[in-house]
């Protein structure tokens, strides 16, 4: 039985999300590194002011993310695999000794550029919550033969989807979906059209900078949010985390593929819990737990329970 590191993607961003971390050495060395690269103090971009940047936004993640897993790794509680949505494939892709982290944070300040200077307004995202994805793939057709572009973009659950595109498509299938019986359809706090298509090109020009970033074969387990598979070699990981801005992200399959390989402990790096909300019915009877709205203890308890029940099924 393992654990899984979750890392969430943007829209969980909180203001003093990084003056909220723990207060440990493992922390502010993940701080003063990205002090360094950035040549910026980091904590200088959690307000609510810097993150109405997606360039901020991204980089707490990843900030936040890798400095959250150093933090439980000191505290002997360590992921036998690793996943992120969208942003988070990077502080994945760094826990498991892929992509070193100075490396990750001029990636992701690259990649959150390419983002907003294609689409610097007018595009976003909506969560749609209460219709399957051939109600909703209806409606998207609908729309788009309109002239609307709006795409899906997140299979986050059975019934919970989300979709990108312009502000008026957006409306336009929000419309529609409550009409089709949708329980609730919710703008994102994400400005750009993010798993679609419409950032096609930007995803290259990120492929392109990947290129020259030398990469390790991981340590752990790492799945794929969009492939929803587990990736072995540098050069898989090296297209997901390129490609994965444009592309679909199947997480409802990823969270079951984590289940089927053994994981029992979802442990959802800060600084929100909505990946946890998404795990919980697949990690039944394991347990998924936000790291920000949990104790250490408990989080210590849970992994050495986990532990026990795999040394007494070896035993």
């Amino acid at each position: 039985m393992s654990v899984l590191f979750a890392f969430p993607g943007q829209g969980s961003q909180q203001a003093g999300m990084l003056h909220h971390l723990p207060d440990h050495p493992a922390c502010h060395a993940t701080l003063q590194t990205a002090a360094t690269v950035l040549e910026q103090p980091p904590t200088a971009l959690d307000s609510a002011t810097a993150l109405q940047s997606t360039v901020a936004v991204q980089l707490c993640l990843l900030i936040a993310g890798v400095a959250s897993a150093r933090w439980l790794q000191q505290q002997d509680i360590r992921p036998q695999m690793v996943c992120g949505l969208s942003i988070g494939a990077f502080a994945a892709a760094v826990c498991a000794g892929v992509l070193d982290f100075a490396d990750a944070l001029r990636l992701v300040r690259l990649r959150a550029q390419l983002m907003e200077q294609a689409y610097p307004h007018g595009y976003g995202m909506s969560a749609i919550t209460g219709l399957k994805l051939p109600a909703l793939q209806t409606l998207l057709d609908r729309v788009q033969a309109e002239g609307f572009p709006v795409y899906l973009a997140n299979i986050n659950a059975e019934r919970q989807l989300v979709v990108a595109g312009a502000d008026d498509g957006l409306a336009r299938i929000s419309q529609l979906s409550l009409q089709a019986g949708a329980a609730r359809c919710q703008r994102l706090v994400i400005s750009v059209p993010s798993h679609c298509c419409l950032l096609a090109q930007p995803a290259d020009e990120l492929q392109q900078a990947l290129r020259d970033i030398p990469l390790q074969a991981p340590a752990l387990d790492y799945l794929s949010a969009n492939a929803a598979r587990v990736l072995r070699t540098p050069a898989q990981i090296r297209d997901d985390l390129a490609g994965n801005m444009a592309r679909t992200v199947h997480w409802h399959d990823t969270a079951r593929l984590a289940w089927e390989r053994g994981a029992r402990l979802a442990l959802e790096m800060p600084p929100g819990s909505t990946l946890t909300h998404l795990l919980h019915p697949v990690f039944t009877p394991g347990e998924a737990m936000a790291v920000a709205d949990s104790r250490l203890d408990s989080l210590q308890h849970a992994a050495r329970r986990l532990s026990q029940d795999d040394a007494g099924q070896h035993g």
